[in-house]
């Protein structure tokens, strides 16, 4: 491994990671104007979380895996590692916060929401670090498609903090500082890889289990109260959006590579 790779590779994720800072457009709308565009945006968030488990990170787990069971095994995990991990952010939620704060505290969808994005970013910095270690032109091809992938993801992420209960500028921190993930997952598999190989396929379907529990339990639920309620017509185009973008980045990285 020679120093112009690990420049390349570190130079790539901290690109990935700077992406983030494009969720900061929240910060100069109005907050009337936010709240009456959040439900759209919640919507569109479970469209990006489902279409990215189905349509990138189930198939790539796959094509690395030796066998298909593996990969819906640590998708299972992944499923119930996250159903665990929200209950305990419930627990500690209910006993360490005194009930004139539990209002203001952010609910734990949104932490959960950090916690699975902060696992992809960190898978991310992986599939980076490896691509560049095979080969430069193939790490830039991947960096590419990752930016591109990460930009309707950042925006459908700040639309669920913020409808969590995280103030707009925190929220925009916390998903940054969430995207640097990317910035370790790369820095790891260089330190790594001069010693082990890493398995790829578990990280992206226990990502996709992730992903796939916060949509379905966390997500579709709050589209269904009343404050978030959309015409069905609206609700299902925004999620149909937010699964176009996953299909569209698709066909650009079949085009790239």
């Amino acid at each position: 491994m020679d120093l112009l790779t690990v420049l390349m590779t570190l130079s790539a994720a901290s690109l990935v990671s700077a992406v983030a800072l494009c969720s900061a457009f929240v910060l100069y709308l109005k907050d009337t104007t936010l709240t009456r565009w959040m439900p759209r945006l919640i919507a569109l968030a479970v469209g990006v979380l489902l279409g990215d488990v189905f349509l990138h990170l189930l198939p790539d787990a796959l094509e690395r895996a030796p066998d298909a069971g593996s990969v819906f095994l640590w998708t299972l995990v992944g499923i119930v590692l996250f159903y665990f991990i929200e209950q305990t952010l419930h627990w500690r939620h209910d006993h360490a916060i005194t009930s004139d704060k539990i209002a203001q505290a952010p609910k734990s969808y949104a932490n959960m929401n950090l916690l699975g994005d902060g696992a992809h970013n960190f898978v991310d910095g992986i599939l980076i670090a490896g691509s560049f270690l095979a080969d430069p032109m193939l790490g830039l091809a991947t960096t590419v498609a990752i930016v591109i992938h990460e930009i309707p993801q950042e925006i459908s992420d700040i639309a669920v903090l913020i409808h969590g209960g995280y103030e707009k500028k925190r929220a925009v921190l916390a998903n940054f500082l969430c995207a640097c993930a990317c910035l370790a997952g790369a820095g790891l598999t260089l330190l790594v890889a001069q010693f082990m190989t890493i398995s790829l396929s578990a990280l992206l379907a226990l990502t996709a289990g992730g992903f796939i529990y916060i949509a379905t339990s966390d997500l579709i639920p709050l589209l269904r109260n009343i404050e978030l309620r959309l015409p069905l017509r609206v609700q299902a185009m925004a999620t149909i959006a937010g699964i176009a973008s996953m299909q569209s980045i698709l066909w650009l990285e079949m085009l790239v590579k």
